[in-house]
């Protein structure tokens, strides 16, 4: 919800975002029966999952593009994109955990850090801004905030691009309101 929810903050056009996450209305469930949030009727077209969302919107909505031309970015962009879920469930297994942080969440903020120093032409996964920061910046934030308060660690400590990355990606999301 908060990749689409940015991204449409983005786009030239009006979205309605009329659903209560906690209380969703029956006609939602018609449109779209895995009843999750967010998807997209567009066009007689319903699109779920939050990825499937931005991808569908950055290439068939105005505005700008925010997936690569560069064919050596957009190899780089997929595997970012496909590792995401990989990411998000070695942070939330270690969480979850009783014990320190776990190695597979210290190894997933290792492969963000090295991720984010690929190209060296912006402080972005793809140097500049693209679907790719949409997808992991409020996660890498929020996880930021998560394992600081409950495992007492810090997840950009040691990691400069990181940081550097939490720093930028929160000043864009607060310039969009």
């Amino acid at each position: 919800m908060m990749r689409c929810s940015f991204l449409v903050s983005l786009a030239s056009c009006c979205f309605d975002l009329p659903i209560d996450v906690a209380d969703k209305p029956a006609w939602y469930m018609k449109i779209y029966p895995k009843n999750m949030i967010p998807c997209l009727e567009h066009e007689n077209r319903v699109i779920g999952e939050s990825l499937d969302v931005i991808k569908y919107m950055d290439s068939d909505f105005e505005g700008p593009r925010l997936f690569p031309d560069d064919s050596e970015k957009q190899r780089f962009a997929e595997e970012l994109l496909a590792y995401s879920d990989t990411f998000n469930h070695a942070m939330l297994s270690s969480l979850t955990s009783k014990g320190s942080v776990t190695a597979e969440a210290v190894a997933a903020l290792d492969k963000i850090e090295d991720s984010l120093s690929k190209f060296d032409d912006g402080p972005f996964f793809l140097g500049q801004f693209s679907l790719v920061d949409i997808t992991y910046a409020p996660f890498v934030d929020g996880f930021k905030v998560f394992f600081a308060g409950i495992q007492n660690y810090d997840t950009a400590a040691g990691r400069p691009n990181m940081r550097r990355f939490i720093e930028v990606a929160k000043g864009r999301a607060s310039s969009r309101g």
